[in-house]
Parts: structure tokens; sequence; C-alpha cells
């Protein structure tokens, strides 16, 4: 039994620039999608979302293999609120669950996985999942620039220390293709949409952010 532990814990390897983000997919949420993206790819990191593999294998298996895959892992509770549908309207149970199977991964799984919370609104948290108690939750207060202010912070020992301001350019970049992007597939929330975005973030990150130029 202890053999097999040990060999499920070191399988499979994470990428220490993969950053897995759970955030809603829906259209108010897209600002905050992009200055997730736009972001992270200012701190040299490859974010990695669900939506980019695509395919039949089951949505959870593929939540473990991203979050087993990556160093970092980033969980946006800021929608756990009712949806606006006329009947059996429900929270949004998968944003709490991923951070859920994230801290399990790095208790037993690989300890040097980093997972970090962000939210809305101050103490919501406390409210709405009080076994976190104890955790710094990153309020973003549903702005871009709270998203980069607060991933200042969660970062702040990484190697790349991008500025706000730099984060807010390689943004605007991508907010210029996001438009581009969304005329031609109609949404930001799909395989290549995805991977289209990221290129353009990463693309602008490394002109727009000084310490990732070559």
């Amino acid at each position: 039994m202890a053999t097999q532990r040990s060999q499920r814990r070191k399988s499979p390897r994470s990428d220490p620039y993969s950053a897995f983000i759970n955030v809603p997919y829906d259209p108010q949420y897209e600002p905050l999608y992009l200055a997730f993206i736009a972001g992270l790819s200012g701190f040299g990191l490859l974010p990695r979302a669900v939506l980019q593999i695509p395919g039949s294998q089951r949505r959870l298996d593929r939540l473990f293999g991203l979050i087993h895959s990556c160093q970092y892992s980033f969980h946006d509770l800021s929608r756990v609120e009712l949806d606006t549908a006329k009947r059996m309207p429900t929270p949004r149970f998968n944003m709490p669950f991923e951070p859920g199977l994230a801290v399990a991964w790095a208790q037993e799984g690989d300890r040097k996985h980093k997972w970090y919370v962000f939210e809305g609104k101050q103490y919501r948290v406390a409210k709405s999942l009080s076994d976190l108690d104890g955790t710094q939750i990153y309020i973003h207060a549903n702005k871009p620039i709270g998203v980069f202010r607060q991933l200042t912070n969660a970062l702040a020992r990484t190697k790349h220390r991008p500025t706000v301001g730099e984060l807010q350019a390689v943004y605007r970049d991508l907010q210029k293709a996001a438009r581009s992007i969304k005329g031609d597939f109609a949404t930001l929330y799909d395989t290549r949409p995805f991977l289209d975005l990221l290129y353009v973030a990463w693309k602008s990150a490394k002109k727009r952010v000084a310490s990732l130029h070559p």
C-alpha cells in the first residue's frame, strides 16, 4: 500500500510553468477571464483550462489530469450565488468543488502544488465556504485591475514580477484580439478561441513585460 501511494504521488510530474484556472464561463465574466489569461501570461505562466481539451473524456477526468499537471491553480469563487434560471435556481457547486480537488492534490499528491482562491466580495467565502477559514482570499472586486493587483500579491515570490501597468498593457492587447476571435467563433469559451487567446497573451507578454524580454 505504501509503495502504491508513493507511486501515485510521483505521477504525473507537474509543469512548473503551468497554471490551471477555475473560472465561470459566462458572458458577464469575460473581462475577468481575459484578465486571468493576460495576468498569468505576464508572470511567464501558461494558463490551462478544462475547455482546452476536446474529446469524449469525461470532464472530471480532464479536471484531475489538468490539476495534477500544473504547479499552480487559481480558483475564482465569485460566482457562488444562485443562477438566474426561472425554474430550479441553483448555485454553481462545481466552483468550490474544483479547489477541493486542488487542495486534496496538494495535501496528498504533490506538495509543490500551489493553489489560490479569488473572490469578488470581501468576507463572502467565510460564509459560503467556511472550511477555508484561515486561508488568504484574494479579492478582485470584479474588476480586471483587481485581478492584476491580487496576482501580484499571490505571486510576489516568483521569478518574474511584472508591474500592474505591464499586466494592463497585455490585457489591452488581449482585449483587442478577443473582439476578432469572438467575431470568428461567437464565443471565447471553447478550445480554439482559448488557444488563440493564449498565443496572443504570450506574444504580448514577451513584448510588454520587461522581465520576460529575451
